[in-house]
């Protein structure tokens, strides 16, 4: 795959994987608007690639992500202090269609969460398919507390923990662990910090054992619930299915447990 160069990013491929880490380590990793914009470059790069089966995100030096970037929202003040009265909403909404774009990523989406899980970076990991937390990462809401909102993030946050949670933790600014992150549901495991790279490890061979196209189009399946109607859903899912069982892969998968193997998109 062909890869953007990148100031705020490091990216990195291993086969099929896209490892990609925040590394801004002397802010924990806030998203300034550099690295918004380098994700967003990201994505498009490999939104048509079909060699890239996962994208896996975590941050550097012990941290995820703390939240938005001070710098970026200072600069915007001043910007809006000189007439711009775009410049708040233009930051803003930049950042919700970057988290917009990585759900709807066709790859599989893993966040490995450690240390500071906040603002955005909370968000980030309530829109990933898969997401892996030390039990001692640090998670929360804590806009309400600086006196703003966490605009582009709520409504993934209702999605992923329904509305119930999601009140309790926007208007509180709780604080809590990964445990607790697990316990909600916006973790799916919570482990040590230690075995989080084993967990990874883990999680890689089985996504590995699914058929790539067959990934996508499920992905597609999931993330369409409720944005249409359902029987005008399952209409579609229907084709995707005799699509699915004609091709190239549907043969290979039929195959391989006739002949009890691994299919090929496996080895």
């Amino acid at each position: 795959m062909t890869l953007p160069a990148t100031e705020t990013l490091l990216l990195r491929e291993d086969g099929p994987f896209l490892h990609v880490t925040l590394n801004r380590p002397e802010s924990r990793n806030a998203m300034s608007l550099t690295m918004v914009d380098e994700l967003m470059a990201v994505f498009d790069a490999i939104a048509t690639d079909d060699n890239c089966r996962a994208v896996i995100l975590r941050g550097s030096n012990g941290h995820f992500c703390a939240g938005g970037d001070i710098k970026d929202m200072a600069g915007a003040r001043m910007k809006a202090a000189s007439g711009d009265s775009d410049a708040h909403f233009q930051l803003n909404r930049r950042f919700g269609k970057m988290i917009s774009r990585a759900n709807k990523l066709p790859q599989v989406l893993i966040t490995v969460l450690e240390g500071a899980v906040l603002g955005g970076g909370f968000g980030l990991a309530c829109i990933s398919d898969i997401a892996l937390a030390a039990d001692d990462a640090r998670f929360g809401l804590p806009e309400t507390g600086l006196g703003v909102i966490p605009a582009q993030i709520a409504p993934f946050v209702v999605q992923r923990i329904g509305l119930t949670q999601a009140r309790r933790l926007a208007l509180t600014g709780a604080r809590f662990n990964g445990s607790e992150a697990a316990r909600l549901g916006i973790v799916h495991e919570a482990v040590p910090a230690a075995e989080l790279d084993a967990r990874l490890d883990a999680t890689l061979t089985q996504v590995r054992r699914c058929a790539p196209h067959a990934n996508r189009i499920t992905k597609q399946l999931v993330l369409s619930v409720g944005e249409q109607p359902l029987e005008s859903l399952l209409d579609q899912a229907a084709r995707d299915f005799a699509a699915a069982v004609t091709s190239s892969e549907g043969a290979e998968g039929t195959m391989a447990f006739v002949q009890k193997r691994l299919p090929n998109w496996a080895e």
